[in-house]
């Protein structure tokens, strides 16, 4: 049986790579030669990776160090439970529900979420992710918390984290079984967002999936979240594209 996104527990502390000889480019490589990895020795990338050309094994299990701020580790954690969202293996299928199905589902407004913070939507994003809390979803109740926390919103914080606690230890009822198809993002851009944010830079979508998410049909103006974008029935072809 196929677990659904409640499968993610709330993320672990996990910290930034440091950064010896500048910033890293695109594929592991830093800006000292293309080198990268421990020894001195160049990150091999391809199909040795987690996810092929890219991204290498050496730079993405390299022991990292703390960020500076509890709110900066807050949105880098933020960064991680986003990025293992949108490569759930049932994220594409859990999308298509919310849009083709007239039930509410929990799954695809997490992942909506996650696309939405990805693109730098954070009303968007906070929105859905309370829809999907509201529907049982600890996952996005733990996003919340980490939202909030990264915004220095500490009590908002708590109150989530508490609802996060509380939702993963209630029974779970049986779940429609999704089927696994294709990933919703390419596997390159997969591995560049796991990438960034192993590097502790800020998760982002790159342009041209980033238009798509901004594209999005959008209801009328919100009084507490302003624009609110929809999903459409195209989405998860378009991203695919």
């Amino acid at each position: 049986m196929t677990a659904g996104p409640d499968s993610l527990h709330p993320p672990a502390t996990r910290e930034p790579r440091p950064h010896p000889g500048g910033p890293h480019r695109a594929g592991g490589q830093s800006d000292q030669g293309g080198q990268s990895g421990q020894g001195g020795q160049s990150g091999q990338s391809g199909p040795d990776g987690p996810d092929g050309p890219g991204v290498s094994w050496d730079r993405l299990l390299t022991a990292p160090r703390p960020f500076p701020s509890e709110h900066l580790q807050a949105a880098h954690e933020l960064d991680l439970a986003t990025s293992l969202v949108l490569a759930m293996p049932t994220a594409a299928p859990s999308l298509d529900l919310l849009v083709n199905d007239e039930r509410i589902h929990p799954e695809g407004a997490l992942v909506l979420g996650a696309l939405l913070h990805a693109a730098r939507h954070r009303e968007g994003a906070q929105f859905w992710w309370q829809f999907a809390a509201g529907g049982g979803s600890y996952t996005a109740a733990s996003c919340l918390s980490l939202l909030h926390r990264s915004l220095g919103e500490f009590l908002d914080a708590e109150v989530w984290r508490r609802q996060a606690e509380a939702l993963a230890a209630r029974p779970r009822p049986p779940q429609h079984v999704l089927g696994v198809r294709d990933t919703l993002l390419p596997a390159g851009v997969l591995a560049e967002i796991l990438a960034l944010c192993h590097d502790g830079l800020g998760v982002k979508l790159p342009p041209r999936l980033a238009a798509v998410i901004h594209q999005l049909p959008v209801d009328c103006d919100d009084l507490e979240y302003g624009e609110l974008p929809q999903v459409s029935s195209t989405l998860v072809r378009d991203l695919a594209r």
